[in-house]
């Protein structure tokens, strides 16, 4: 006797995932043109006040979760945001700027002086060049941070999340969402305390909005790849 089986429906795609991109807000180490890396410096006034008018624009938004960088800079930063918008806040180590190792605590300047070859190939972007002493490679950073992204936003499909870490961190998902390579000249502002927005389907990152400035009565600080 045969048995009829239950037809096999196809799965359903995968809702995409809005996600709101936020630069920690500003900190001494970011006016000195000095480079954090995981190095765990605090926000400064500006800073401070940065999150607090952030916090203000984002609070009428719909947020399922806050994800953020367990360093100080950005996790201050998202705690301004969650009071606001009542979303649950969760500290996320994958979300750190790249590692520097020695670089890390100087200036560039320093290290055009200390180290020239080092400072040319961090200047022109080396994918593979990663500092001495436990430094990341712009190959390791894209790495972790495309697969941090797609952990989480995985989690909230249909939903909006907020992602607060760091200029480097910033720069990879504009560049995952463009389809940039690591390479390519930065055209992009990476302003502290800016609002991002992004679309996350399992097929990748796509770019809605970069570099909103508007909650901010002055202009942010804008610093290439240094925390």
């Amino acid at each position: 006797m045969s048995q009829t089986m239950p037809p096999v429906l196809p799965e359903e795609p995968q809702q995409a995932t809005r996600i709101i991109a936020v630069r920690h807000g500003e900190t001494a180490w970011n006016v000195d043109s000095r480079i954090q890396g995981h190095l765990d410096i605090a926000l400064n006034h500006t800073g401070h006040w940065q999150a607090r008018c952030l916090a203000q624009a984002l609070a009428q938004e719909d947020i399922a979760a806050i994800y953020s960088s367990d360093l100080q800079r950005a996790l201050a930063t998202a705690q301004a945001i969650a009071q606001h918008a009542g979303a649950p806040l969760q500290p996320e180590p994958a979300l750190r700027e790249r590692c520097f190792g020695h670089f890390q605590g100087r200036t560039f300047t320093q290290i055009e002086q200390e180290a020239p070859e080092h400072a040319r190939l961090w200047r022109k972007r080396a994918p593979d060049f990663a500092p001495e002493g436990g430094g990341e490679s712009l190959l390791t950073l894209r790495a972790r941070i495309q697969a941090a992204v797609q952990r989480l936003a995985a989690r909230h499909g249909g939903e909006q999340i907020v992602l607060v870490a760091h200029g480097g961190v910033l720069d990879i998902l504009y560049r995952l969402a463009t389809r940039l390579e690591l390479q390519a000249p930065r055209t992009w502002q990476l302003a502290n305390a800016a609002i991002n927005r992004l679309l996350w389907t399992p097929q990748g990152l796509t770019l809605v909005g970069w570099g909103d400035v508007q909650h901010l009565e002055t202009g942010a600080r804008d610093e290439l790849d240094i925390g």
